[in-house]
């Protein structure tokens, strides 16, 4: 069976993926074909700053249909903007050559190229500037895609926040009952059908001991109905209190923990596994991964990132499609 390559949009000119990339690379070598969307000019820039050396071949996406892609050397399409500076600040300068790098990638994934899609991280104040909250809501917007999610995965625990980057004032007017269950199920549906395990689920309360000294409270009447409802359906367990359900001999009983916004869940789980943990977006038309990391411009060029995050993200594709 031909394996389907990796599509990968380095996303922020100026930032620390492709000394990552290069990497996790150069660290193993991987099964699937990798196709990266860049400058070429960047991408030679910092390769040679960094001192980082990989075969390469320059090709056009237009040819691709004619091309028999190996996983021998690293395939670059590349996005020809000049007034891009290497290791110059972020700036709006670079949001052109990022749309068209999505452009091109949502081309491909939508001819049936692939289904295997990682992107790097963008600057959310220039490129998305508060029009989109991530690029998870960029990509389902592009993709006309209702329902979907965001996964912090790690084979032995992962966490979906049911809201993402919002100001916590905003969090209890974007949740319910609905957008609760939609997102769980699309998420138990993606252990089964993906990863062939049904997981086992803790759902957290959005109060603190899921308790509230307000009248109305959403963890009695949004969350609990909400869990109430699934138990009939899958493996779910909640609302239950945060401050206690990372304790280890409690998250050892499940697979993921739901909560309710961001950093309600990330913050423990980045303390649990650090860079060990990828950021799968769930509900797109095909699998989307990006490492869990920023652009990270004040590392660039000095040769101490660390590309672990990636590598599992490269790792979790090649093994599975």
């Amino acid at each position: 069976m031909k394996i389907k390559p990796i599509l990968i949009v380095a996303g922020e000119p100026n930032s620390i993926f492709v000394e990552i990339l290069i990497k996790s690379l150069i660290k193993k070598k991987f099964k699937s074909p990798i196709l990266l969307i860049i400058s070429k000019k960047i991408f030679l820039s910092q390769t040679r700053k960094l001192k980082l050396k990989i075969p390469i071949k320059i090709i056009n996406e237009n040819n691709l249909g004619n091309l028999i892609l190996d996983n021998k050397k690293l395939y670059l399409i590349d996005v020809n903007y000049n007034f891009i500076k290497p290791f110059e600040k972020i700036s709006n300068k670079s949001n052109k050559y990022i749309k068209e790098s999505f452009a091109i990638a949502l081309k491909l994934l939508k001819s049936g190229l692939t289904n295997k899609f990682i992107n790097g991280p963008v600057s959310k104040k220039y490129f998305l500037k508060n029009k989109f909250l991530g690029i998870t809501e960029y990509l389902a917007e592009k993709t006309k895609t209702n329902n979907f999610a965001m996964l912090i995965y790690n084979k032995k625990l992962s966490v979906v926040p049911i809201t993402t980057h919002l100001p916590l004032k905003l969090v209890v007017k974007n949740i319910s009952k609905n957008l609760i269950i939609k997102k769980i199920l699309l998420i138990n549906n993606f252990y089964k059908n993906y990863l062939n395990v049904k997981p086992k689920i803790a759902v957290t309360g959005l109060n603190p001991h899921c308790e509230s000294i307000d009248k109305y409270n959403e963890d009695k009447k949004i969350i609990e109905p909400a869990v109430k409802y699934l138990k009939n359906k899958i493996n779910i367990t909640g609302p239950l209190a945060t401050d206690t359900i990372f304790l280890k001999n409690n998250r050892k009983k499940y697979n993921l923990i739901v909560g309710m916004y961001h950093d309600q869940v990330l913050s423990p789980m980045k303390t649990l596994f650090e860079y060990d943990a990828i950021n799968i977006t769930i509900g797109l038309p095909f699998i989307r991964i990006s490492p869990d990391h920023g652009p990270n411009e004040s590392m660039m060029g000095k040769n101490l990132s660390n590309p672990k995050s990636l590598f599992e993200a490269i790792k979790f594709l090649d093994n599975r499609w």
